[in-house]
């Protein structure tokens, strides 16, 4: 995440330092932790917390569990990991919900960390999970608050709750307990409650936030706080949980370009467990919180677990079945081809996805100049054709692929590099489905795999000079035996004994079939 960007660099290049050595002096290791606790620093981590975990890694690192490490930089980087997810709250804490629904949940927390477009994200999330949200105006102070919230909504597909106007008109005491009413008559088994934030903490905002918490008793009380304010993240949170408290911490804006200090010092200074982390402006920029995947980020260990969760969410079972039997069979199609995109593009941001994979802060400078745009472009000339020509791009002649280029706003060159492209790919794909291994362009053999249909080899006469054994070797060569083996059947190619119909030292028909059959061919 790019909020660690800087930080996730630093301990790599500590660690870099460390490899290549059998055994750590305590030198290395306080070159290391002073390495370490500069990085977090510079990262706006909590002073308090940054000498806390550093202690903790020097005491282990002069441990016997380094010093007795067949590979002890790799031991370092594992006590590293598990420190991270300590200061990142350790387990993993779930949304609790009531017993007798509706579960409330009450949002605080600054102006402009963004609560309401996080009340939106948190819904929509719900919603997707099988919950009936329902979002309830109660910021009635800010500006065209209330509106935004619809706006919101709208956007996530569920209903606001807003009898009063906003812009200081209104009683949000009042709202938040109408809205539980309204919630059980119309059956929303869980309230999202956005509350007013101000600039600054200031008594009056503590004060309306305390009343509507004690009107309402909320089951969850998140306090969202933005991931990029650094130093002062601590400070909020505290006053927050002096005045208000709360169960439970949201981290907004974690795609941002700061140091990302809030994240590793708001738990472990509030006791309070991260529970959701808000990664981007859509409303599906949202997660739950996992401090051992956010470990595993920050030291570029990557983070599949996530990556294949959003896969799992995005692409259809069914239809991915459909499309791998299209490949094997070389029926696969330019409109099979923009499903699947499409399917893609549900899943969010590919540069964040590919940031979750392990090493990915190598591929920096790619990931950066990464054009996700690329994906609509591609989208615009695919929807330019015809289903006729999605089906058979065979079809797709001089005249047809320049107003396909004039539909998409793009070139004859670009129409003709997405076709090249894809019969590239349905190729390799067909290769691949059918059991082979693909003839990637740029790459050599790859060891052991076999390319195009093996040479026949051409039959060769004995070069004996004994015309009698030249004589039995080329009569050997004409029954179809090697010359000097023996009369008994060899072993299948599977190890099972000589069958009728098999040449000697060969798989049978039967063996054969099967082969084919197990490969799909």
């Amino acid at each position: 995440m790019a909020s660690f960007g800087n930080l996730s660099d630093r301990l790599a290049t500590t660690f870099k330092n460390l490899r290549g050595k059998g055994k750590l002096s305590p030198a290395d290791v306080d070159g290391t932790v002073r390495e370490i606790r500069r990085a977090l620093l510079d990262a706006d981590v909590a002073l308090d917390v940054v000498k806390e975990f550093t202690g903790r890694v020097r005491e282990r690192a002069l441990s016997d569990e380094v010093s007795k490490a067949l590979n002890p930089a790799q031991q370092v980087v594992q006590i590293v990991n598990d420190e991270l997810i300590t200061i990142l709250g350790g387990q993993q804490r779930r949304l609790e919900f009531s017993k007798q629904p509706p579960t409330v949940i009450m949002l605080a927390g600054l102006q402009g960390a963004g609560k309401t477009t996080l009340a939106g994200k948190l819904a929509k999330w719900l919603a997707k999970d099988g919950h009936t949200p329902i979002l309830v105006a109660a910021d009635l102070q800010r500006p065209n608050a209330v509106t935004q919230l619809q706006v919101v909504g709208s956007q996530a597909g569920v209903p606001v709750f807003a009898p009063e106007p906003g812009n200081g008109v209104g009683n949000p005491v009042r709202v938040a307990k109408d809205a539980i009413k309204y919630a059980k008559d119309k059956q929303h088994d869980v309230v999202i409650v956005d509350t007013a934030g101000r600039l600054g903490v200031d008594a009056e905002m503590m004060k309306q936030a305390a009343d509507i918490r004690k009107a309402i008793n909320p089951d969850e009380v998140l306090f969202v706080i933005d991931a990029m304010i650094g130093q002062d993240a601590v400070a909020t949170a505290k006053a927050f949980q002096a005045g208000v408290d709360f169960t439970a911490v949201v981290l907004s804006k974690l795609d941002g370009d700061a140091r990302g200090g809030a994240a590793l010092s708001v738990a472990s200074v509030t006791g309070r467990p991260i529970i959701f982390a808000s990664t981007g402006e859509s409303l599906d920029d949202f997660e739950p919180f996992h401090p051992d995947r956010m470990a595993s980020r920050i030291l570029d260990l990557g983070d599949i677990m996530s990556l294949i969760e959003q896969a799992q969410s995005a692409f259809d079972e069914e239809e991915s079945r459909k499309v791998a039997e299209k490949f094997a069979t070389d029926t696969f199609t330019l409109e099979d081809f923009l499903s699947q995109m499409q399917q893609l593009k549900k899943m969010g941001s590919l540069k964040n996805m590919l940031g979750m994979l392990p090493g990915a802060r190598g591929m920096k400078e790619q990931l950066e100049n990464f054009d996700e745009s690329e994906l609509t472009r591609t989208e615009a000339i695919i929807q330019s054709m015809t289903p006729t020509e999605r089906r058979t791009p065979k079809l797709l002649n001089g005249s047809r692929r320049a107003r396909i280029a004039r539909g998409a706003g793009t070139t004859v060159t670009e129409v003709n590099g997405l076709v090249n492209r894809f019969e590239q790919a349905a190729k390799m794909m067909k290769t691949v489905a059918k059991g082979g291994m693909p003839n990637i362009p740029g790459m050599g053999p790859i060891p052991g795999a076999k390319f195009g249909k093996p040479k026949v080899q051409a039959k060769k006469g004995s070069k004996s000079g004994n015309p009698a054994k030249r004589a039995a070797e080329n009569a050997a060569l004409a029954a179809g035996s090697k010359p000097g083996s023996s009369t008994e059947p060899a072993g299948s190619g599977f190890g099972l004994g000589g069958n009728k119909g098999a040449a000697p030292g060969g798989p049978s028909e039967e063996e054969l079939a099967s082969l084919q059959k197990f490969l799909g061919r």
